[in-house]
């Protein structure tokens, strides 16, 4: 199979995490592959490039680097079918106390890059009237948790897109996906959120709240969590899926979100929700 005949993904923020995992995968399952990350390493993150590996620059909030990166991938492999939306940060902050500087920077990365991304491939797969857009979306969509009421609204924020989106995509034949992972450890993307936070001052009275959310993430948890590796099977799927489905979870404890926010009352949701962060 030539490079021609293959499909062809794109993947924002590959460079580590489910990104890479999900990178590595397609690659292994056959499909052109093209790489990206802000700051690629000079030899790829994925090693050095194949006949069906593309490893470039792409930073979602510049649209001459978008255009740079869909421009490579097709005079490489002359095709676009998928793009994943994956770059994205995180954030645990106190909102009294998080400048709002820092909210519209994360807004900027996890809501209007990946919108950019979108529009920048949409006339490609329009014109192919064919192919593919997965957002990855987070637990934090379904049931926020304390100390990340900035984090959740990007999220939710790219959940309403995508799932408005899919309507007028599925008037030019392509298809629209939402991967929902719950907690993921091991990853990049924890450590850099812990690290944010620490740029964030924590206002008055709300000391013991931070330690006890910090303390329980550390913990272990009742469930079976989902790791890169999971995350990036069912993006795979997602993407060969041809079914109508919008929404994929990965994890147990996202399950549980899920079906707690959308199959129980709202006094059931809410007695949950409190009990499980000790509020009631």
């Amino acid at each position: 199979m030539n490079t021609q005949t293959r499909k062809t993904v794109l993947i924002t923020g590959s460079s580590s995490g489910f990104g890479k995992a999900t990178a590595a995968l397609f690659l292994d399952r056959g499909w052109n592959v093209v790489a990206t990350a802000r700051r690629p390493a000079a030899e790829g993150h994925l090693g050095p490039d194949t006949e069906n590996l593309l490893t470039c620059a792409l930073d979602i909030t510049d649209p001459d680097s978008i255009q740079a990166a869909l421009r490579d991938a097709l005079v490489r492999f002359g095709r676009l079918d998928c793009v994943v939306n994956n770059a994205g940060a995180g954030l645990f902050s106190v909102f009294e106390s998080t400048p709002m500087a820092t909210v519209r920077a994360l807004f900027e990365t996890n809501v209007f890059g990946m919108m950019q991304v979108t529009q920048a491939a949409l006339p490609i797969l329009t014109a192919q009237g064919s192919g593919c857009l997965i957002a990855i979306s987070s637990g934090a969509a379904i049931v926020p948790e304390p100390l990340l009421s900035v984090y959740s609204a990007t999220k939710f924020a790219v959940e309403g897109f995508t799932e408005s989106l899919r309507y007028e995509a599925a008037a030019r034949g392509i298809s629209v996906k939402l991967v929902e992972p719950g907690l993921v450890r091991g990853t990049n993307f924890l450590a850099h959120t812990a690290e944010s936070a620490q740029a964030v001052p924590v206002a008055a009275g709300y000391e013991t709240l931070v330690q006890q959310v910090m303390g329980a993430f550390e913990q272990e948890w009742p469930y079976r969590l989902a790791t890169a590796q999971t995350v990036a099977e069912v993006v795979v799927t997602a993407a060969g899926d041809d079914s109508t489905q919008l929404r994929y979870l990965v994890g147990e404890d996202v399950e549980t979100s899920a079906r707690m926010r959308r199959e129980t009352s709202e006094k059931d949701y809410n007695d949950w929700a409190l009990a499980r962060v000790g509020a009631q």
